[in-house]
């Protein structure tokens, strides 16, 4: 009897384990908020699940809290970011991230990345093309991709910063990083300006057309 007792202790044992090990392996996280903050779309509840590839925004005045293992996350007022593993992707916005598994935050080309897995706090902003980047404590690499197909071959690959505690640095995100890349199926707003005024153009020609067809021609009113 104590031996099946054992076995059964010991099964739903490894049931519970199991699970839990495998969400140790991702950036899941617990997300705190008194509303105002939706996640792939959705109005968020307090106390919810956020899992990688999981898009979150934060509204005006309203802030959110990310409790990861061994990090925390506060993403600010209007902020756009996408949770990764161990990595939040900053869309525009800015975060306060306090960490002892060198949890990262990537703007672009750019990512933060604290220079040891020692507790380190750390704050990020990207507003009006301009990521600025705050070491609280303890240092971090502001790590660069740079462009690749360059003629010079030490502008491939990526270079680095450090930013020391106490400092502050800002990078030129258009400067750093290049222009931003084009919406997929869709071009800038000057050329959909001017496509609207030849659609409007080309509507009054065929008025013109049709309107005229139907009479004799104001041009030579003498022709048959």
């Amino acid at each position: 009897m104590s031996v099946s007792v054992t076995r059964g202790i010991v099964g739903w044992a490894l049931v519970v384990a199991v699970p839990l090990s495998l969400l140790g392996q991702t950036s899941s996280a617990i997300l705190h908020t008194q509303g105002g903050v939706w996640v792939n779309g959705y109005e968020a509840r307090d106390s919810s699940a956020v899992f990688p590839g999981d898009l979150l925004e934060t509204k005006q005045s309203f802030s959110a809290n990310l409790n990861l293992e061994g990090s925390t996350v506060l993403v600010q007022p209007e902020s756009v970011a996408k949770l990764q593993d161990n990595m939040l992707v900053l869309d525009h916005g800015v975060v306060s991230v306090t960490t002892s598994r060198s949890f990262k935050v990537q703007v672009r080309c750019l990512t933060v990345v604290p220079v040891s897995s020692a507790w380190t706090q750390y704050d990020v902003a990207d507003v009006n093309g301009t990521v600025q980047v705050a070491a609280r404590k303890s240092d971090v690499h502001v790590e660069r991709e740079m462009k690749v197909g360059q003629p010079s071959a030490e502008n491939a690959g990526s270079r680095e910063d450090i930013v020391h505690e106490g400092e502050q640095r800002s990078y030129d995100e258009s400067q750093v990083c290049g222009a931003p890349p084009r919406p997929t199926g869709a071009g800038p707003a000057l050329n959909s300006k001017w496509i609207i005024a030849g659609a409007g153009a080309g509507v009054a020609i065929i008025c013109a057309i049709v309107c005229f067809g139907h009479g004799k021609s104001p041009i030579s009113p003498g022709g048959p």
